[in-house]
């Protein structure tokens, strides 16, 4: 069986990929631009990867690929599609990064309500010795508790995050795309208007492409704090620029773009420096813990596939 590893450095060089390499003849590449992607590709029957993006130009020069092996939930890098007609299996890993990404957000939503950046770089930069003050009340932060978190995908991590808001002493409320019999489950305007935290967590596809534009901003409370985590394409990221430029939110959080690494051309470039924006850079799902957890999984969908059996299928 000849395995082809695309991208592991977005994987991580510290993560032992033992459990895949020793299931055959294992190639292992640090990344892989599209100029290379036709000549590593052809030979390959199961193809691992990450953000690599596998369309039907590049599938078309695969005959011998049977398996491709995505180390994420998400899968919208890949024509299912084309892989469905031509027998080719694919398989995701869900759930794996559901602490980590949860984790995440919820140290990004704290960070601007409490201003904590703006704190430390006081202290930090000699402000505070030099002010003669044993504290500093400004900006002004108030407390979580009693807050209402409006979560925009209630799958595994919202509903991990939503526990976590929960415990803070928050009221949540949530939508999803199929709704329940449940007061907290409520439209994408009602969450809009009522929040005071919004954080997103909903998969990228053809009904939640722009889901967040600029009606929906429009809805918000003037001192909401939004935060996503989900795919950069689920708000218009144009609108979400301007409504921090024009003081319409209290604060925004990011760790995921429409292009990645965001070009300088970008939006979020013009606000990438204000006090009351966070922008990560796609890390969220990265613990050790949950890097190191995906590979496993990918290993074991790969055995599952060789025994003739379905394992974490999405096609």
């Amino acid at each position: 069986m000849n395995i082809t590893v695309f991208d592991i450095d977005s994987i991580g060089k510290d993560i032992d990929i033992s459990p895949i390499s020793s299931l055959g003849n294992t190639k292992v590449f640090p990344c892989t631009n599209a100029c290379e992607l036709a000549d590593r590709i052809k030979d390959t029957e199961v193809a691992v990867l990450n953000k690599i993006k596998l369309t039907e130009a590049v599938l078309k020069n695969a005959p011998n690929l049977k398996l491709i092996c995505v180390a994420a939930t998400g899968f919208d890098n890949i024509d299912t599609k084309y892989c469905r007609e031509n027998g080719i299996a694919v398989a995701n890993v869900p759930g794996y990064s559901t602490h980590s990404v949860a984790a995440v957000t919820v140290a990004t939503v704290l960070n601007l309500l409490t201003h904590l950046k703006e704190y430390s770089d006081f202290v930090a930069d000699g402000s505070y010795t030099a002010s003669g003050a044993p504290n500093r009340l400004s900006p002004v932060f108030h407390d979580l508790y009693g807050k209402t978190w409006g979560i925009i995908g209630y799958g595994n991590i919202g509903k991990k995050v939503a526990d976590v808001a929960r415990a803070f002493g928050c009221k949540v409320i949530y939508n999803k795309n199929t709704p329940v019999n449940d007061p907290d489950c409520v439209d994408i305007d009602t969450l809009c208007k009522n929040s005071d935290i919004i954080t997103i967590h909903c998969p990228l596809n053809e009904n939640t492409k722009k889901l967040i534009g600029k009606e929906k901003f429009a809805l918000m409370k003037k001192d909401v704090i939004i935060v996503n985590s989900a795919r950069g394409g689920v708000w218009d990221e144009e609108e979400a620029e301007k409504a921090v430029l024009e003081n319409r939110i209290g604060g925004l959080g990011c760790d995921v773009y429409s292009a990645e690494p965001f070009p300088a051309d970008h939006p979020f470039d013009k606000i990438k420096d204000k006090a009351n924006v966070c922008l990560t850079p796609h890390i969220a799902w990265a613990s050790f813990e949950a890097r190191t957890k995906v590979v496993c999984e990918m290993a074991e969908n790969i055995k599952a596939f060789l025994k003739g059996e379905k394992r974490n299928r999405v096609e």
